[in-house]
């Protein structure tokens, strides 16, 4: 068992509170731990889902098998989901920790399914797509123009 944290680092322009929905479909790279192959394909892994994992009583919010070795693998988020504030610029912020047992994940693509608020106004940005890596809107109430870009990822083990 080992616990992955998700982080990212990214430039927000007057937006504040950056974070997935409560339903987040996140999309990975995995790497299998036993054979260290990586599926070529993004595989989903969504905090709401649970699976049981064979030969186990155990659920998981993952479970897969590699492709190469056939080892089952499972994955399962712990605790809440973090967010990303304008305070937090240009550092790498923990999203969430995976339990992971006989997988990694070692890319992570943020799609759709964000929020965010406007850091002056505390207007609502939802369904943000950031596909593209990058978003940008303008909030009426602040009559400024608001944005999201230079998104980066990095996995740390957790203790």
């Amino acid at each position: 068992m080992v616990k992955i944290g998700v982080y990212i680092k990214a430039e927000l322009e007057n937006v504040t509170d950056l974070r997935p929905v409560s339903d987040y479909e996140w999309h990975f790279k995995i790497q299998c731990s036993s054979c260290h192959e990586t599926d070529e394909n993004w595989i989903t892994i969504n905090a709401q889902d649970e699976v049981e994992v064979p030969g186990s009583k155990a659920t998981a919010n993952l479970v897969m098998k590699c492709k190469f070795c056939r080892r089952t693998s499972s994955a399962s988020f712990e605790g809440s989901t973090g967010s990303y504030s304008i305070d937090q610029v240009r550092q790498f912020v923990k999203l969430a920790v995976l339990d992971c047992r006989g997988l990694e994940p070692v890319d992570f693509d943020p799609r759709d399914g964000w929020l965010a608020e406007g850091a002056e106004s505390g207007t609502k940005f939802e369904d943000i797509d950031l596909t593209e890596k990058d978003w940008a809107e303008y909030d009426e109430k602040a009559g400024e123009p608001v944005g999201i870009s230079g998104i980066e990822v990095d996995f740390r083990k957790e203790k």
